[in-house]
């Protein structure tokens, strides 16, 4: 896969919701029952953090979900590219980039979200071919403000700004003529989660469905 089939895939990706929920699962069974509370609100992208032990068998439950696109996310390694595919994911996200990384997804035909933070950064993953691209961590790397600046020398490249996002905060970005969509937890409240609270998960979801965007 090359990295124009790459960001198109992406670009896809990022436009069936304005938010793609970021997620941490601790326990495999909260699962299923969290991408079905999340498509139900009409978030059909689901980000899985490879940050736990659950979190493969997780993309695999969630990969089972009608209507769901499940990625696997904080990829850093050829490895971690290859068991995301395996379990399921259609799409990676990366907090940053380097070569190896890039290379396993292309190999292995995984859709990727790679990290920028800074204007060096953006251009190097342009001149690669990435015209979609993660920011990250957003609000602290400089937030709307940042990426409003940064789309006027660098308009070909969109954007999935993700870091430190509330709902309040997704209005900003969103408004952007360089944002595809946002990624953020607050749809996805840990407390909710534990309880298995799917009601409010999906009200929170459905909250977030609507939001408008400018891009």
């Amino acid at each position: 896969m090359t990295p124009a089939d790459q960001s198109l895939k992406a670009a896809e990706i990022c436009r069936l919701a304005p938010v793609i929920p970021v997620l941490v699962i601790d326990d495999l069974a909260q699962a299923r029952g969290l991408a079905e509370a999340l498509v139900a609100g009409g978030l059909p992208a689901l980000e899985v953090t490879l940050r736990t032990p659950a979190a493969l068998d997780a993309i695999r439950a969630m990969a089972e979900v009608p209507g769901g696109v499940v990625g696997a996310g904080t990829l850093l390694t050829p490895a971690d590219v290859k068991a995301a595919k395996a379990a399921g994911a259609r799409f990676g996200v990366s907090p940053g980039a380097t070569d190896r990384l890039i290379a396993a997804c292309e190999d292995e035909g995984l859709p990727l979200l790679p990290g920028a933070a800074t204007a060096s950064e953006i251009m190097a993953l342009l001149e690669k071919g990435y015209t979609v691209q993660k920011f990250f961590p957003a609000e602290q790397a400089g937030g709307a403000a940042y990426l409003r600046s940064i789309g006027s020398p660098l308009p070909q490249v969109r954007f999935c700004p993700t870091g430190g996002i509330s709902l309040a905060r997704a209005l900003d970005y969103l408004a952007l003529t360089n944002i595809l969509c946002v990624g953020g937890s607050w749809v996805a409240p840990k407390e909710a989660v534990a309880r298995q609270d799917w009601a409010t998960v999906t009200r929170l979801a459905k909250e977030a469905a609507i939001l408008s965007r400018g891009g």
